[in-house]
């Protein structure tokens, strides 16, 4: 078995300044495929179709993204200000509506905006009058900024690893759900990225992961990287997480999210919160690991989280045939949301969150 160090942990993408390479998650794990994204339909593609996914991850992607529209929509060198800037607000429009639910990717567009437009007020006159606009650096000013937010994702994974890690005793069984791991951030991942942490520093851990359906994100990805980094990991189907935690099996569960609302319901991959009521039951710590961009303070709750729905035949088919009669009826969300009562901490860059949790009041003193 491989044993990698933290600086060889996959990743999901390569900016490469004309375009970006990224990994695509939908062939893994039998094939490491690159693509070379260059456009806006192709990195919107990426994102629906989750050949990128994890909240952190659509969020960085979003913004290379934005980088490469707006120098493929401006590529002379004159343009009105106000016709650039509306133009790069409709491309980072058409990005937020690739994926509802996951509030990284807003957070992302709303700060790519706010440069844009400071870009221009910037450019706007002097005593002598209005200064020339140029796209091409204003294309430059929006691809330091993406690479700002994609440095900085790093830095909030490898501190909220620290954290994470500090929770997880040495010999720790640890359950997980989805993949939160190098390929769902800019970093080293946020549940995984704990495990990481944990297992680098000399812990002995034994991961159970499921594979978690019906996209198979556990077996297919988060199987694949603990296994490639040498931890010792355990698939199973969603189905027994109940008999592994009713065995005694499991210490504790630790997972990521995709939007967490200001009393710390959480929406996470579909079968999360069946994960929290089992917990719940058996009386074992459930975490949450995310970074405060994945916070959403002006949601009071969970109720008002929206959860994005999916094609009907990723439940219907299995490895492209058919499981299901094809016409049969389906309902299918991407998310499900777990009542913030039901998790023990949420754990941030900032550091382990206990209930009850008020994350207005935090976001509100970080700003």
């Amino acid at each position: 078995m491989t044993h990698l160090a933290a600086t060889e942990i996959p990743r999901a993408f390569l900016w490469k300044g004309d375009h970006l390479a990224l990994l695509d998650q939908t062939r893994l794990p039998t094939e490491q495929h690159w693509l070379m994204l260059r456009n806006l339909e192709e990195v919107a593609e990426a994102i629906k179709m989750l050949r990128v996914r994890g909240a952190p991850a659509i969020g960085v992607a979003g913004a290379y993204g934005a980088v490469l529209a707006i120098r493929n929509a401006w590529k002379d060198q004159s343009a009105e200000a106000s016709d650039w800037l509306n133009g790069f607000l409709e491309i980072t429009e058409a990005l937020r509506q690739t994926r509802p639910t996951a509030v990284n990717l807003f957070h992302c567009m709303d700060r790519m905006d706010r440069v844009a437009r400071v870009f221009v007020e910037d450019a706007r006159g002097t005593e002598s009058g209005m200064k020339r606009f140029d796209p091409a650096a204003a294309a430059e000013r929006l691809e330091s900024e993406a690479v700002a937010i994609h440095r900085e994702d790093e830095e909030l994974c490898s501190r909220m690893g620290s954290h994470g890690a500090e929770l997880i005793p040495d010999g720790a069984r640890i359950l997980t759900h989805c993949n939160t791991g190098a390929v769902a951030t800019g970093g080293l991942g946020t549940a995984l990225g704990a495990i990481y942490t944990a297992h680098l520093s000399g812990k002995k851990i034994q991961v159970y992961a499921d594979e978690t359906r019906p996209l198979l994100q556990g077996g297919r990805i988060t199987a694949w990287e603990l296994f490639e980094a040498g931890i010792p990991v355990k698939l199973i189907t969603d189905s027994m997480a109940a008999s592994v935690m009713a065995d005694g099996k499991v210490d504790l569960i630790m997972v990521g999210a995709d939007r967490i609302a200001a009393n710390g319901d959480t929406a996470n991959k579909i079968g999360t919160l069946g994960l929290g009521v089992l917990a719940k039951h058996f009386g074992i710590p459930m975490y949450v690991v995310a970074p405060t961009t994945t916070l959403d303070p002006a949601l009071a709750s969970g109720q008002e989280i929206v959860i994005e729905e999916r094609k009907a035949d990723e439940v219907r088919q299995f490895q492209g045939q058919y499981s299901a009669p094809p016409e049969v009826d389906v309902f299918n969300p991407a998310f499900d949301v777990t009542p913030g009562e039901f998790i023990s901490g949420i754990v941030t860059e900032l550091g382990v969150h206990r209930p009850p949790y008020d994350f207005r009041t935090l976001m509100a003193g970080k700003g």
